[in-house]
């Protein structure tokens, strides 16, 4: 079965392997084949939300006893985002195993945002139901390390993460990082962009999205998770701006 693949790849193993299963039905493949709407990840990806919410709410409260409540709010926005979460969903390839209608496959469904990052919810939710709570938090906390790490390290909230970048390189004396499309698939109504972000030749990041500007974000995302902490006097230019 797919799952068993995806089992492997996540580093988990399922007492009930029929709960991630289910996490990875599309509502279009229930419809096709006529089954029960519940069948579909839906009811999971609910719950998988609230217990995310739950884990990184917690985990943002212990790790920055400094950082007032205004700040907690956005930074665990930035981290459930949709754009967020559907980035961890291709590190790990969910998207390999969905099971999706025909018609939104050729749509482009496999690849695009609002599924990927339902498919991650319904997926936290198996866990969930499968273990508990703890074996829950393990696993959101280990598949969105390095997303946990850009938010402590460096120190800002990424709300427009290409112009956080820019300013992020100039800081340490590098030029402007410069975006190149990789490939771009899709019908017209359901494109899937790939960019790459370079800074001095080098690429740094990489994303996927609906649109250029998409994917050049989730690109700039990654590459600030990579170079690590930026200065605190350049942080606090930022948030005088």
């Amino acid at each position: 079965m797919a799952s068993d693949r995806l089992e492997s790849e996540l580093g988990l193993q399922f007492r009930d392997p029929q709960l991630l299963e289910q996490a990875l039905v599309h509502r279009s493949f229930v419809n096709e084949n006529g089954w029960s709407p519940a069948a579909s990840y839906e009811r999971m990806e609910y719950l998988g939300d609230a217990v995310l919410g739950l884990v990184i709410s917690d985990e943002l409260y212990r790790r920055c006893p400094d950082m007032p409540e205004g700040e907690l709010t956005k930074s665990r926005s930035t981290l459930v985002r949709r754009e967020t979460l559907s980035l961890v969903a291709q590190k790990t390839h969910m998207g390999d195993y969905l099971r999706l209608g025909k018609g939104e496959e050729s749509s482009g469904g496999r690849h695009r945002d609002s599924i990927l990052a339902a498919v991650l919810e319904a997926v936290v939710a198996a866990v969930y139901l499968d273990r508990d709570y703890q074996e829950a938090k393990r696993f959101i906390l280990d598949i969105m390390a390095e997303e946990l790490d850009a938010i402590f390290s460096i120190g800002i909230i990424e709300e427009n993460p290409k112009s956080c970048l820019q300013e992020f390189v100039q800081a340490r004396g590098s030029s402007s990082p410069s975006y190149r499309l990789v490939s771009s698939e899709g019908p017209d109504h359901g494109p899937l962009f790939t960019v790459e972000v370079l800074i001095e030749g080098e690429v740094m990041g990489i994303g996927q999205g609906g649109s250029k500007s998409s994917a050049e974000s989730t690109a700039a995302r990654m590459a600030m998770t990579r170079l690590g902490p930026v200065s605190e006097d350049s942080a606090n230019g930022r948030a005088e701006e």
